[in-house]
């Protein structure tokens, strides 16, 4: 199978009207196969953008693109269970589970496995294929060798993140309320005044980490463009573009250019730093080392 990109679901609290016009644009312009729509970080969130999904899919799947619905990270009470077996059980896409309680609830039928569920090692990726997973996001921290194996056991197609802020951890707790002196059930959605996540400093000034109202991700913007020839001689056949507030048209012609073998990694990265600004780019997980590294090479 040729490689195929997927633009993961906006982690971020962007306007809804900003929303719809995002994905309008990348349905007529951006040269992914997959679009991930749906909220995955807080569940109060979710009405905002409900009213466009129906207008964005349609328009996308009209563009030739396939539409997968994302669904919530954390499932914290019978509000969240209930919007995620809504989902599961009525969206005519198909579904991607991001907690094992989508999981269980999509046993049976063909369903994607997101990036937050912890896919570690052969014995629970099979578990899950055998009910039904047909696609899975593998989590940011492993490293080359445990792809390798994980594509060496399955027949399902797998996918690694490829570019964007990594999520790291997600918690009951609102950290973007807290920064504003309020509680998580009385946030007034202060997570829009960071569109691109708010970024964290270590005491000693130095960024290190990105908070998105319950999400922890990284400060650095994952860049595998120099990983992508090992990952496809592997058998990964799908990667992951995390949205942001850059030309994401962009972003995807340049991933796209290096794995059609038209653009060189090293130019490649070079351009992507023009677009994505002073953050600075990681790839350590890849290589075995800490997160935040960059190894730059072939």
């Amino acid at each position: 199978m040729s490689a195929r990109l997927t633009l993961g679901p906006v982690l971020y609290n962007w306007a809804a009207d900003e929303l719809r016009d995002f994905y309008l644009r990348v349905a007529d312009e951006a040269p992914v196969d997959s679009v991930c729509l749906g909220e995955v970080v807080c569940a109060k969130r979710a009405p905002l953008f409900e009213p466009f999904i129906a207008e964005v899919a349609g328009r996308l799947e009209r563009a030739g693109k396939e539409v997968v619905l994302s669904t919530l990270a954390l499932v914290m009470d019978d509000r969240d269970l209930a919007a995620v077996r809504a989902a599961a059980g009525d969206a005519p896409w198909l579904v991607e589970a991001n907690d094992i309680a989508c999981v269980s609830l999509l046993e049976g039928r063909p369903h994607a496995i997101g990036p937050f569920v912890n896919v570690y090692n052969e014995g629970t990726l099979a578990y899950l294929v055998e009910r039904g997973a047909a696609r899975v996001c593998l989590p940011a921290e492993l490293p080359a060798r445990a792809l390798a194996a994980l594509a060496r056991a399955t027949t399902a197609e797998l996918e690694v993140q490829a570019f964007g802020r990594l999520p790291l951890a997600i918690s009951a707790r609102c950290y973007h309320a807290r920064s504003r002196g309020l509680s998580k059930d009385g946030c007034q959605y202060v997570c829009e005044e960071d569109p691109d996540g708010m970024d964290v400093f270590s005491l000693d000034g130095e960024p290190f980490l990105a908070v998105n109202g319950t999400q922890t991700l990284s400060f650095a913007y994952c860049n595998l463009l120099f990983e992508l020839a090992a990952l496809e001689d592997m058998g990964i056949v799908r990667y992951r573009l995390w949205p942001h507030r850059v030309d994401m048209v962009a972003v995807a012609e340049i991933f796209r250019g290096v794995l059609g073998r038209r653009i060189a990694a090293d130019e490649a990265t070079a351009r992507l730093a023009g677009i994505v600004g002073g953050a600075g780019f990681a790839n350590g997980f890849f290589h075995g080392r800490e997160g935040v590294a960059f190894v730059s090479g072939e």
